[in-house]
């Protein structure tokens, strides 16, 4: 009798381990896309010389999240990224905040996403309207939106500010400066 009560106990023992195991593995991070409760994060963003395309490839690899670009339909070109301009594109969009610059497509399963970064490099000290023209082309609602940028000066936290004030319906989280 008391052999059979050590054996079971043994085995009851090992099943309970293993079980502890098997659920421990579960909140490994590669494993968000195959499990749907887990959360899944969406870096968008925008990138018109390559540099914030690169920081988002970046936070993509640190948060193990999936990467969507806006991309414009007309591509900006040297001469319309000119800031000292006063006729360059990028200027005459960023002085009209109506302005909204057309993307092509749409990002079809943002549903899917419970976080979403969006990037971008500082314009006259805010986001570039493109940015305006993703979010209003989308539903975010649910979402945690987080901010992230990109400058050869400016801080991310007035930019940040800015899409708050313009969409006070969405849930903002953290904003990050990443040169």
């Amino acid at each position: 009798m008391k052999k059979t009560f050590i054996i079971l106990a043994a085995v009851l023992g090992f099943g309970l381990t293993a079980c502890s195991q098997a659920n421990n593995n579960q909140n490994t991070p590669n494993q968000g896309k195959e499990n749907p409760e887990m959360k899944k994060t969406l870096i968008v963003y925008f990138s018109a010389t390559g540099t914030t395309k690169a920081a988002a490839q970046r936070l993509a690899k640190e948060h193990n999240a999936d990467l969507y670009e806006i991309t414009p339909e007309q591509p900006y070109t040297a001469a319309d990224l000119d800031w000292r301009d006063k006729t360059s594109r990028s200027t005459i969009e960023m002085k009209d905040k109506s302005s909204r610059p057309a993307i092509k497509g749409r990002c079809e399963n943002i549903a899917d996403y419970d976080t979403v970064w969006i990037g971008f490099p500082v314009w006259w000290y805010t986001a570039p309207t493109i940015v305006n023209t993703f979010i209003e082309a989308h539903d975010l609602s649910g979402k945690v939106l987080n901010v992230f940028a990109t400058s050869g000066g400016s801080p991310v936290g007035p930019c940040a500010a800015d899409l708050k004030k313009a969409y006070p319906q969405y849930t903002w989280g953290e904003s990050r400066l990443m040169n």
